[in-house]
């Protein structure tokens, strides 16, 4: 059974951490059995929106091009970047020399100032993969945006990470198959008010079809 930290609060309001909710729902006898962070690993940080100004052909690489990046600031930074799709005047996310990003996979990469070729790159423009918010490996993430240039990624890609606790459920505790039937027992434990989510907004179309239930065989359902 999978609860979710963040699902869990639509029922009841909980203020620990998920170490602390982890160790109440095992003494609730709901034994949990691991305990998972769920989200875009390194929350995007070090990755800004930068605007490429200048594009050309690497001097000595066919492959390669040779970038200016307006990432908000007086001066624009150099960029040498091997995607195909680059291209002036696209909108795209730079990792800024001196941070790590994550991929998809979770490794890391960490962004320094360098020299490809001879000539000097400052940071890195990045695919959706580059930086674990898609599969798309083909070229660089370009985006439709209006944010400034500069404006940090996680306000174009807000990021919700979670927590989920799998629960060895026994067959004795079917009551705790649910969110709703787990945050029940977190309120006999810690008192905290239960509560649902209004729903006092849904319709029920009305419908003048009647449907007529008979049970043929009274002896195999009394």
């Amino acid at each position: 059974m999978n609860i979710s930290y963040n699902w869990i609060q639509e029922y009841i309001t909980i203020s620990d951490p998920p170490q602390k909710i982890s160790e109440q729902l095992t003494q609730l006898g709901l034994e949990v059995e691991s305990v998972e962070e769920l989200g875009i690993k390194g929350n995007l940080n070090g990755i800004v929106i930068g605007e490429v100004i200048e594009c050309e052909k690497h001097p000595s690489a066919d492959k390669l091009k040779l970038t200016k990046v307006n990432i908000g600031e007086t001066e624009s930074i150099q960029i040498i970047c091997g995607a195909p799709n680059v291209s002036k005047g696209q909108k795209v996310l730079v990792a800024l020399a001196g941070n790590t990003i994550y991929n998809k996979k979770g490794i890391s990469i960490s962004i320094q100032k360098t020299k490809i070729r001879g000539i000097e790159s400052e940071g890195m423009i990045c695919s959706e993969y580059e930086i674990g918010i898609g599969e798309d490996q083909s070229g660089i993430k370009v985006l439709n945006t209006t944010l400034k240039n500069g404006t940090p990624a996680h306000h174009i890609f807000p990021l919700q990470n979670d927590t989920v606790f799998t629960i060895g459920l026994t067959p004795n505790r079917i009551d705790a198959a649910s969110h709703y039937g787990v945050a029940r027992d977190i309120k006999a434990l810690t008192g905290k008010k239960l509560f649902f989510p209004d729903i006092s907004s849904f319709q029920v179309e009305n419908t003048s079809s009647k449907i007529r239930v008979v049970v043929e065989n009274t002896e195999a359902c009394p």
